[in-house]
């Protein structure tokens, strides 16, 4: 029989759980005058910092930690909305890209300062009071606990976190002008895992402001 969880075990995971349950809703509640939820934001970001704004379905799941399912399901309604279409990928019929339309990249504009301060305000500022670097910290974190959700390493994130390549279903780089580049490289890392590159991490966006060289690290 395995041994129970410690009171401070099941306090920490409680938590976690609570982060999970109410995370996700508040953030939505800051994207609503954008007229769209955080996680359809993050496609839009995905989108967007692609200079011809077009991703195969299969990538962009993959830079999420989406099904397919899920992710047809948010593309179809954004497509509703008139921010993505769908398109037959011209080097494989079998494929559907995801295209970020003028008025798409014009929400993402818009949405952007909102998604920066729900994240900072929700989660980034209850981190300051952490010794040490609290955002760092917070991405160890979930990277270690996505590495036991996914012990087969078939994600994109745990896949990088282990040295692997991505998983089987991406496509190969260089076929299509959707494909991923030879390296969806990360901005440099902050945390333990210097090496780690990875392609659910968001890519660096051509509006990111500019990062002050006299600026403190960390």
């Amino acid at each position: 029989m395995a041994d129970l969880l410690t009171h401070a075990e099941r306090v920490a995971v409680a938590r976690l759980h609570a982060v999970l349950e109410v995370l996700p809703t508040a953030l939505d509640q800051r994207l609503a005058p954008a007229g769209i939820t955080s996680f359809e934001f993050t496609l839009l970001e995905a989108l967007s910092a692609r200079p011809d704004h077009l991703l195969r379905l299969s990538t962009l799941a993959a830079k999420t930690n989406a099904t397919l399912p899920r992710l047809s399901r948010v593309v179809s309604s954004l497509e509703r909305k008139g921010y993505v279409e769908r398109r037959t990928c011209p080097a494989d019929a079998r494929a559907t890209n995801a295209f970020l339309t003028p008025a798409g990249e014009e929400c993402f504009v818009r949405s952007r300062a909102l998604y920066a301060e729900a994240t900072r305000a929700l989660i980034l500022d209850g981190l300051a009071g952490l010794p040490g670097d609290g955002v760092a910290q917070l991405a160890d974190l979930c990277l270690a606990i996505l590495g036991q959700l996914d012990p087969d390493r078939k994600l994109a994130v745990t896949c990088a976190e282990a040295g692997l390549p991505e998983p089987s279903g991406l496509p190969e780089p260089g076929g299509c002008p959707a494909d991923p580049p030879v390296c969806p490289a990360d901005p440099e890392p902050t945390s333990s895992y210097p090496d780690v590159a990875c392609p659910a991490d968001p890519s660096p966006h051509p509006m990111d402001p500019p990062v002050c060289p006299a600026a403190p690290e960390g």
